[in-house]
């Protein structure tokens, strides 16, 4: 009879398991393991194009950026080399202001109160950086005992008694809108068209008086001399005093440059208007 089984065989205890049933177990461990390694170097791959791009993108703004100001910067520079476009018109103003103020023995402030306008605005236009309206720059050449046509900076009289319309110099002055009494952005808006280039000695002054729509001169000034005036085209409001004439194409005008006096421009188009100056005052 053959011996019994020990208990522990017969209760069928399992056995260890084998390194087979491991590996097998292992394996979708470290398959999830890699997985979540891949995921993360592709969002690694991901972020650092991303700033790439990013930063592409603000070399190539800040190209763009250098290069629009460049451009600007280089029509600026072309806008000055013009004088037709330079400030005013009057390219030369401030020097010859100062000139004249320092032959004069004349402070800044001295000079401001003289003509009645402010030390700040007489600093930046001898400094070139503004233009004066054309009544305050009459008041400036009042008060340095000179005129208007001396302190503009000018060509030289011409060598033949004719003068070309495509070659007439011209002479160009902020002005204010009728309606709202405020400074046009414009600075063209009150324009003089030479027709006698003003010399040492000369007796006559002949201009062109072209005027944007709604625009007039800032003030009523007054002088020694007589002023005639002829309207080409256009309509031209004249105030001689307390006085006003509107006038339209064709009408003519006279008066003592000692009567105060100012115009304006009351139409929807560009006036232009003949005017005559004895002496030389603008």
């Amino acid at each position: 009879m053959a011996n019994p089984k020990p208990a522990s065989a017969q209760a069928g205890t399992p056995a260890a398991p084998t390194r087979g049933r491991d590996a097998t177990a292992a394996a979708p461990a470290r398959t999830v393991r890699a997985g979540a390694r891949a995921v993360a170097a592709q969002a690694a791959q991901a972020a650092h194009a991303a700033q790439a791009e990013k930063g592409t993108a603000g070399t190539k703004g800040t190209r763009s950026t250098r290069s629009t100001k460049s451009t600007r910067s280089t029509k600026a520079s072309k806008d000055a080399k013009d004088p037709k476009d330079a400030p005013g018109g009057t390219d030369g103003l401030g020097t010859r202001l100062r000139h004249a103020r320092m032959v004069r023995q004349m402070t800044l402030k001295a000079l401001a109160v003289e003509a009645g306008c402010s030390e700040s605005l007489l600093s930046k236009v001898e400094g070139g950086h503004a233009t004066p309206s054309l009544a305050t720059l009459h008041r400036l050449a009042l008060a340095l005992e000179t005129n208007v046509a001396a302190l503009v900076s000018e060509p030289a009289a011409p060598p033949s008694p004719v003068q070309r319309a495509s070659e007439r110099p011209a002479v160009r002055f902020p002005a204010q809108r009728a309606a709202t009494g405020k400074r046009l952005r414009t600075q063209h808006a009150i324009v003089l068209e030479r027709l006698v280039v003003p010399g040492p000695g000369r007796l006559l002054q002949g201009d062109i008086h072209v005027l944007e729509p709604h625009v007039r001169s800032d003030e009523q000034i007054s002088h020694a001399g007589e002023e005639l005036g002829y309207v080409l085209e256009g309509e031209l409001e004249l105030t001689l005093g307390e006085k006003t004439w509107r006038l339209q194409a064709g009408d003519s005008f006279y008066f003592p440059s000692t009567e105060p006096h100012s115009y304006r421009n009351p139409g929807d188009t560009i006036a232009r208007v003949l005017w005559i100056n004895t002496p030389p005052t603008f």
